[in-house]
């Protein structure tokens, strides 16, 4: 059972909480990105059996007519096991996405997993016809590049700052480098993208960037945030009109995704400090 102090970040440990959870969050005006938790495998079994559950997962949320759609991580679904046998998980996950009218992203790990998941993703996207979508991170010298290769790909493309350490000869390790190279990417986006364009932060001034942006080109975009990170922000920016997704993952795989969430920000240690000392 998930404590309270990690149910915050994490909606449940069975596909029928985190749904319960999805109904609950669709009634406040934000739609859902679903995430089992898992990764790094490098045994067939358990990437299939989360592709599996992916499969599932998205015949449940399309049954439900629930505003969800799922996010895989490519190490989860085999691609430590080989790049071919990541490529079979991800289409038999794809084909259910587009069977069922369910949109399916695939998020972006470290720098060694790159051009493989680009790769994989881009085949994918021209196949199905746009009802995927996939994360780049601002922090990574070659987004500017990946972004210009994208431009013309059907689907969606959600910009992150990056979560990964990454080592300065490939990646902008100062935080007023991401920033910048965040808004450089951000405007490229809203100029060459028809749009498709998913805003992953968390930060208020590139939200009000990316407004402005859209003021400035016309560009449709969406705004996705973490569940437990600024959540009545989330429903604000909702109820202002802007269409917001929340990235909510669940699972038994919860302990180390709470703590990883609790070392990134201040404002979560202090929540989870608080939670300690109320009991």
């Amino acid at each position: 059972m998930i404590p309270p102090i990690a149910s915050r970040f994490v909606a449940g440990e069975t596909p029928a909480v985190a749904l319960e959870h999805t109904r609950l969050t669709n009634a406040e005006g934000v739609k859902v990105i679903l995430n089992l938790l898992g990764e790094h495998y490098d045994d067939p079994a358990p990437a299939r059996d989360d592709a599996d559950a992916y499969r599932q997962l998205i015949a449940d949320i399309a049954s439900t007519g629930l505003d969800a759609c799922v996010s895989v991580k490519p190490s989860q679904i085999g691609l430590d096991v080989s790049e071919e046998f990541f490529r079979e998980q991800y289409r038999a996950i794809a084909e259910a996405g587009d069977e069922h009218d369910v949109f399916v992203w695939c998020d972006m790990e470290d720098a060694t997993t790159t051009d493989a998941t680009l790769d994989a993703y881009e085949d994918l996207a021209r196949e199905f016809g746009g009802g995927m979508g996939l994360c780049v991170q601002a922090n990574l010298r070659r987004t500017k590049t990946d972004l210009e290769r994208l431009a013309s790909v059907p689907g969606k493309i959600r910009l992150v700052k990056g979560a990964y350490e990454e080592g300065s000869d490939i990646a902008y390790t100062d935080k007023s480098d991401v920033n910048e190279a965040y808004r450089e990417d951000l405007e490229f986006m809203f100029q060459e993208f028809d749009g498709g364009i998913g805003v992953g932060s968390h930060d208020p001034a590139m939200i009000d960037f990316a407004t402005d942006l859209h003021d400035q080109y016309g560009t449709d975009f969406e705004i996705q945030m973490l569940m437990g990170v600024r959540e009545q922000a989330q429903f604000d920016l909702a109820a202002d009109g802007y269409e917001v997704w929340q990235y909510a993952p669940y699972g038994d795989k919860w302990l180390s995704y709470f703590y990883r969430r609790v070392r990134e920000r201040k404002e979560n240690l202090g929540f989870a400090l608080r939670a300690i000392v109320s009991g």
